[in-house]
C-alpha cells in the first residue's frame, strides 16, 4: 500500500517523465506565481485604503514586509517560469531548480503568515502554513530527493523559531511535534503525487507506444489486403469477360457458364468491398450532377439482363427529371449492393421493387424485396463492419458482412441518409433519403408515378 514511498519511474521513460515533469512543474510555478501576486497585490490595495484601521493590529509592519516580499518574489517568479519554459529541453535542470526555489519560497511565505498571525507561535495557527504545505505537495511532482529536501526545511522553520525565541518547555515540544508531522505530511502527499503522475505518464507512454504498434500492424495488414486484392482482380475481370463471351457464342452450357459468371462478379464485389475497408486516407468525393431517374434505370436494366426468368426487378418513380449531385461509380456499388441481397435473400419468384419519391421532405430511393426478411435481433447490427448480421443467402452465397457498412458510408459520404425495415418472412426495405437541400431543380413535385 505505501510502495509509493520508494516508488521510481520505470527506467524506459525516467528521462522523458524528467523532461515532461520539468516542463509540467514550471507552468504551475508560473500559475500558482500568479495568484499569489495577485493576492498580495489585493491585500496591499486593502492596507493603503484601511490603512488607519489596520494600524491597531499587532505585527502590522512584520505584515507589510512580508506583503512586499510576496509582491516581490511573485514577480520574479513569473518572469523567471516564463523564460524557463521557453528554453529547450537541455535546460530542464534549472527548471526543476526553479521548482524548488518556488517551492521554498511558497513554504516561507505561509510559514512566516501563520507564524506572524500566531504571534510568534506557528504551533497555535497553523492554517496558512498547511495550504502552503498542500500547495506544493499537489500540484508539484517533486523527485524523492526534494522532496526529503522540502520536509527537512519544515522542520528547519520550526527549531528555528525554536531557537529565535524563547518557548516554555512544552511549547518547544509542542512544536518539534507540529514540524515532524507536518514534515512528515509534506513528504507522504509528494511523494503520492509524484507516484500519480509518473503512473499516469507512463500509461499514456505504454497506450501511445501500443496505438502506434497497432497502427503499424493495421497499415501493414491493409498493404497485403490491398496487393492480394488487387492481383486477384485482373484475373476475375478475365473470367468475367470470357464466360460473357461464351454466353453471347450461345454456348451448351449456359447454366454452368452463368454460375461461373456470377462467382466472379460476387468475388469481385468481395475484393472491391476489402480494398473500400483498408484505404486509410479517403479520396475526396468526387461527383457530378445527374438524373437521378436515368442513373437508376440503368442500373435496373443491368441486373435485369442479368438476372434468370421470371425474376422481375421493376422501377417506380414520380419525377424523371431530378438531378442530384452523385459520384456514379459509388451509387452504383450501393445499388447493386441492395438489389443483390434483395435477390439473395427472396425467392425467384418475386420480384424486387426499386421505388424513386419526390416530396417535400426530399427524394427517397426504396429497394424493397419479398424474402425471408431480417430478425430483430439483428437489425441493429446489420450496418456494422463485419457484422454478425451477415447470412448466407437462399442459394448458399456467403457474405462477409461489408456491404451493407460500406453502402451506409457511401450514403453518408453523399451526405444523404441510410435505413431500413424489416419483418420476417415479409421482406426487407432499404430507404436511402436525399435532402432537399442536394436535390435540383428546385420544382414542385408531381404525385403521379411512372412505372418501368
Amino acid at each position: 500500500m505505501l510502495h509509493f514511498f520508494k516508488y521510481k519511474t520505470p527506467e524506459p521513460y525516467t528521462a522523458d517523465f524528467h523532461e515532461a515533469s520539468g516542463y509540467n512543474n514550471i507552468r504551475q510555478v508560473t500559475y500558482l506565481s500568479t495568484i499569489l501576486l495577485t493576492i498580495a497585490i489585493l491585500v496591499r490595495i486593502i492596507g493603503i485604503i484601511y490603512d488607519t484601521q489596520l494600524s491597531a493590529l499587532p505585527n502590522i509592519r512584520e505584515y507589510n514586509i512580508l506583503n512586499y516580499i510576496d509582491i516581490t518574489g511573485s514577480l520574479i517568479f513569473i518572469l523567471l517560469s516564463r523564460r524557463r519554459y521557453q528554453q529547450n529541453a537541455a535546460q530542464n535542470t534549472g527548471r526543476h531548480i526553479l521548482t524548488f526555489t518556488f517551492v521554498i519560497f511558497i513554504l516561507s511565505i505561509t510559514w512566516s503568515i501563520s507564524f506572524i498571525f500566531s504571534m510568534h507561535n506557528a504551533k497555535n495557527t497553523l492554517m496558512m502554513f498547511l495550504i502552503g504545505i498542500m500547495s506544493v505537495s499537489i500540484f508539484f511532482a517533486l523527485t524523492n530527493r526534494q522532496a526529503i529536501a522540502a520536509a527537512s526545511f519544515v522542520m528547519g522553520l520550526f527549531i528555528a523559531a525554536i531557537v529565535v525565541y524563547s518557548y516554555s518547555f512544552t511549547d518547544r515540544i509542542l512544536n518539534i511535534i507540529c514540524g515532524l508531522v507536518l514534515a512528515f505530511v509534506l513528504y507522504t502527499f509528494s511523494r503520492y503525487t509524484y507516484y500519480f503522475k509518473s503512473q499516469h505518464y507512463v500509461q499514456l507512454r505504454k497506450f501511445s507506444e501500443t496505438n502506434e504498434y497497432v497502427q503499424e500492424l493495421n497499415r501493414q495488414k491493409s498493404e497485403i489486403l490491398g496487393f492480394v486484392a488487387h492481383d486477384l482482380r485482373a484475373p476475375l475481370n478475365n473470367i468475367e469477360a470470357l464466360s460473357g463471351m461464351m454466353l453471347a457464342e450461345g454456348t451448351d452450357q449456359q447454366v454452368e457458364t452463368r454460375m461461373i459468371q456470377s462467382a466472379s462478379r460476387q468475388a469481385k464485389y468481395i475484393i472491391n468491398d476489402l480494398l473500400e475497408v483498408v484505404q486509410e486516407q479517403k479520396a475526396p468525393l468526387v461527383t457530378h450532377r445527374l438524373n437521378l431517374s436515368h442513373c437508376l434505370k440503368n442500373i435496373i436494366e443491368h441486373w435485369q439482363a442479368n438476372v434468370d426468368e421470371p425474376r422481375q426487378i421493376r422501377f417506380i418513380t414520380n419525377d424523371q427529371q431530378l438531378e442530384t449531385d452523385i459520384n456514379l461509380s459509388k451509387f452504383t456499388r450501393v445499388m447493386d449492393n441492395l438489389i443483390g441481397n434483395g435477390l439473395k435473400f427472396s425467392a425467384a419468384e418475386t420480384p424486387i421493387v426499386v421505388e424513386m419519391v419526390h416530396d417535400h421532405t426530399g427524394c427517397t430511393i426504396s429497394v424493397k424485396d419479398f424474402g425471408i426478411g431480417i430478425p430483430k435481433g439483428l437489425q441493429e447490427l446489420l450496418f456494422d463492419q463485419f457484422s454478425k448480421a451477415g447470412r448466407p443467402g437462399l442459394q448458399g452465397e456467403k457474405s462477409m458482412g461489408l456491404g451493407l457498412h460500406i453502402s451506409k458510408q457511401m450514403i453518408e459520404h453523399h451526405g444523404w441518409q441510410i435505413d431500413m425495415e424489416s419483418e420476417e418472412n415479409a421482406g426487407t426495405t432499404f430507404h436511402i433519403r436525399v435532402p432537399t437541400t442536394a436535390i435540383y431543380p428546385e420544382k414542385v413535385y408531381s404525385s403521379s408515378a411512372s412505372s418501368d
